[in-house]
């Protein structure tokens, strides 16, 4: 399948508006895709991501606001263009395939009055790696797979964007991670640009180049995976992405306390919330001295690491990550301490501020 040329951005939108009756499901949200790339919308359900994707597809119609694609405005101010008529293919979460059909009459049905259908066809599924399956039938194929044929079918008329609703939501844990890489490298093959809509952060973090946190039917944070991670703009957001902790703590004179220890801020005088990751926290046995005491409580089994529930000395509650070979008994005792590092500080009026741990 050869590379089209395309603008910088495939797809904007411009301070867009969705309701349904009462319920406002997209609130004035403006938003950005750059060509070639792709864009994850993460956040809690009923945040109003589904709402954005459909109507970026035009299967909902915008109270208000614009939406360009390949800058060419296609609902809003006036605008209309129908959905088969906006170059955007469309991936479910079900796949949506024709279980009659085989895996080639589903992937030509998109394409079926192109003259040159049947190439398109066989490129797209030769693109997907499923060429030796076309004539199989979608029972005869494994949940990945079939979401491989929904991905060939939207690629087949090339589109100018791709959409994917939560694509790998029935899939087991195991499969999902595998196949979103697979999905990755298909599209960057492709040189196609998709907007991934997604609860998972760990998707939306592994899988799109730039990441849009929404909440409430409003964009939190925009940004790439990295600063979306470690610099959550919100305490939402930080909640959100990381599984982050936010502990209670004071800070009088640059000097902010926490029940993980001192660190230095430049944060005002006043009560504040700190974020710590699972990862950020060093953890030392056997009468270790420096840093807080504290208890194992609980510990989660991953394979590859475990997640420790620590119970401090001051009563709180934090959790800790630790690889899967250090083995302790529930009730072990040990000190625990933050990496060094900048971390985030949220003031309880929105703000957002740095802090530096110190030595003693």
């Amino acid at each position: 399948m050869t590379g089209r040329e395309s603008s910088p951005t495939a797809v904007e939108v411009r301070d867009l508006v969705v309701r349904y009756d009462d319920t406002l499901a997209v609130d004035r949200v403006s938003l950005s895709a750059p060509a070639e790339s792709v864009l994850a919308l993460v956040g809690p359900s009923g945040c109003g991501k589904t709402s954005l994707l459909r109507t970026i597809a035009g299967f909902e119609t915008p109270l208000t606001g614009e939406v360009l694609i390949d800058g060419k405005a296609v609902a809003g101010n006036g605008s209309w263009v129908a959905p088969e008529d906006r170059q955007v293919g469309m991936v479910f979460q079900q796949g949506a395939l024709f279980p009659h059909m085989t895996v080639r009459k589903n992937v030509l049905y998109g394409v079926a009055k192109s003259p040159d259908a049947r190439r398109r066809a066989e490129e797209s599924l030769d693109l997907v790696g499923l060429a030796r399956l076309a004539d199989r039938y979608p029972d005869q194929l494994s949940g990945g797979q079939q979401q491989l044929v929904a991905l060939a079918r939207a690629l087949a008329p090339s589109p100018k964007l791709v959409l994917l609703d939560e694509p790998f939501a029935n899939l087991d844990a195991g499969l999902r991670a595998r196949l979103r890489q697979e999905v990755r490298t298909i599209l960057e093959r492709a040189r196609m640009t998709a907007i991934l809509v997604t609860h998972d952060q760990d998707e939306a973090l592994s899988l799109a180049a730039t990441v849009a946190v929404m909440g409430r039917g409003c964009i939190l944070q925009t940004g790439p995976p990295e600063e979306i991670y470690h610099r959550p703009a919100t305490v939402e957001v930080a909640e959100f992405i990381g599984g982050g902790q936010l502990l209670r703590c004071s800070v009088v004179n640059g000097r902010l306390e926490s029940a993980l220890g001192p660190l230095t801020t430049d944060a005002p005088d006043g009560t504040a919330q700190l974020l710590v990751r699972p990862e950020e926290v060093l953890v030392s046995w056997n009468g270790a001295r420096g840093g807080v005491a504290g208890k194992l409580a609980r510990r989660s089994f991953f394979g590859h690491d475990l997640l420790n529930e620590i119970r401090l000395s001051t009563g709180e509650t934090v959790t800790v990550r630790t690889l899967n070979y250090v083995d302790r008994a529930l009730g072990s005792r040990m000190r625990l301490m933050l990496r060094a590092g900048p971390y985030r500080v949220y003031r309880d009026n929105g703000t957002t501020h740095v802090a530096e741990t110190v030595k003693e």
